[in-house]
């Protein structure tokens, strides 16, 4: 693996499979300023390759490249599609392609999207959560 510099991201990039390491606060960095997510989507254009779709492989959990335990694989955002693996504190790990598809989900607003089904989720819950409480409320009344 090697650095590479992408805006005011470092990264490491490997050179036999086109994967991608990011450590915690360069990821951090990417998902919420414009312009490193602009600066990688222009990378991802300027190299051969790495702008294409993720190529499908088995999966693989991975260790981390800093405490070597087993990284997470998640879904990016829970709606992206793009798994990924993380080591929480340390960073993330992207195949070839994941690191153009995360950034192109962001760009296109998904992590907007994701907050907003996020606050679905919870108010779903929350009015569930008060319909067992009432009905709950009604069976010790009952009872009494």
């Amino acid at each position: 693996m090697h650095w590479i510099h992408v805006g005011d991201v470092d990264l490491l990039e490997c050179a036999s499979c086109d994967g991608t390491w990011l450590e915690a606060a360069a990821f951090d960095r990417l998902c919420t300023q414009r312009e490193q997510q602009a600066a990688m989507a222009r990378q991802a254009i300027e190299s051969k390759g790495s702008a294409g779709t993720a190529t499908p492989a088995p999966v693989r959990y991975r260790p981390c490249p800093q405490c070597g335990k087993m990284m997470n694989r998640q879904n990016f955002g829970r709606l992206s599609g793009t798994i990924v693996d993380t080591c929480s504190g340390h960073g993330t790990f992207l195949d070839r392609g994941e690191l153009h598809q995360v950034v192109k989900f962001i760009l296109d607003g998904g992590l907007s999207r994701m907050r907003q089904a996020e606050l679905e989720r919870l108010k779903e819950e929350q009015l569930r959560l008060r319909e067992l409480e009432m009905h709950l409320s009604r069976s010790r009344g009952g009872n009494s």
